[in-house]
């Protein structure tokens, strides 16, 4: 009788990239990139490429759940997304809500954690309301935690970090000199999450886009040259199987 090998030792091909589940990434991050240039090579509005976007996320959480991946943490709408047109930035935010409204339940049934990061003060009421409903149906979920980036900052981030250790350091209750990168991490929004391993940008564009500046300084990084909405299974596996092949030295020999 041929051996059984454990979950662990298998390794899963998809479309010709084989990774193996003992080093599947812990956590993976993602730039959503090029829902309106997808759109736009349609002939569609903008508005269309963001809302075919939902589809690619929704499948990558699923797999990104069956590879037991601990953490995806997804760039949906930086602070400086405000400078889009207003018809787009309030299409944006409807469409958080609408999604938060029809999937959240589904992602509660599949233990999935949702966590919002980013700043709060200056988003609608309605929108604030479905993020803390998600927030709190989903709170007590042990499988993977979905951090979803929205007004969110990578500077802006270290900045507030910065502020509140100076409030200590006024305090009395810290030293300047006694600053650590530790404790710099332990007031950033992603504080309980281990750094990124994998981070994977659609799209094309070489940059990282005031996304999570801090968390990514040893991530690997693996770029697209297919639009957010056009993200499949087999892209995920290609950059998990990349990201297998490398060696990780972490400034080291």
């Amino acid at each position: 009788m041929p051996k059984v090998r454990s979950r662990q030792e298998k390794q899963i091909r998809n479309n010709g990239s084989a990774i193996d589940m003992a080093r599947i990434p812990k956590h993976i991050a993602i730039i959503m990139d090029g829902n309106g240039r997808w759109a736009k090579k349609r002939g569609l509005p903008r508005v269309t490429g963001h809302r075919a976007g939902v589809s690619s996320l929704k499948e990558c959480v699923r797999q990104c759940s069956d590879l037991q991946v601990e953490v995806l943490t997804v760039y949906a709408f930086s602070t400086e997304n405000w400078g889009r047109p207003v018809s787009e930035v309030k299409y944006l935010l409807s469409l958080l809500e609408e999604v938060f409204e029809r999937e959240v339940r589904e992602l509660h049934e599949n233990n999935v954690r949702v966590k919002v990061i980013g700043k709060r003060e200056n988003l609608p009421a309605s929108t604030l309301l479905r993020i803390t409903e998600a927030e709190a149906l989903t709170a007590q979920n042990t499988g993977l935690v979905l951090n979803i980036c929205f007004n969110y900052g990578g500077r802006a981030e270290i900045v507030e970090a910065c502020k509140a250790l100076g409030r200590e350091v006024k305090a009395g209750v810290l030293e300047p000199d006694g600053i650590t990168e530790a404790m710099l991490s332990d007031h950033l929004l992603l504080k309980d999450c281990a750094d990124p391993d994998l981070l994977i940008r659609t799209g094309g564009e070489m940059r990282v886009s005031n996304f999570l500046l801090w968390q990514i300084a040893y991530a690997e990084i693996f770029v697209l040259d297919v639009f957010w909405p056009d993200f499949r299974p087999e892209h995920l596996y290609k950059a998990i199987a990349d990201y297998q092949g490398r060696q990780r030295r972490f400034g080291k020999v």
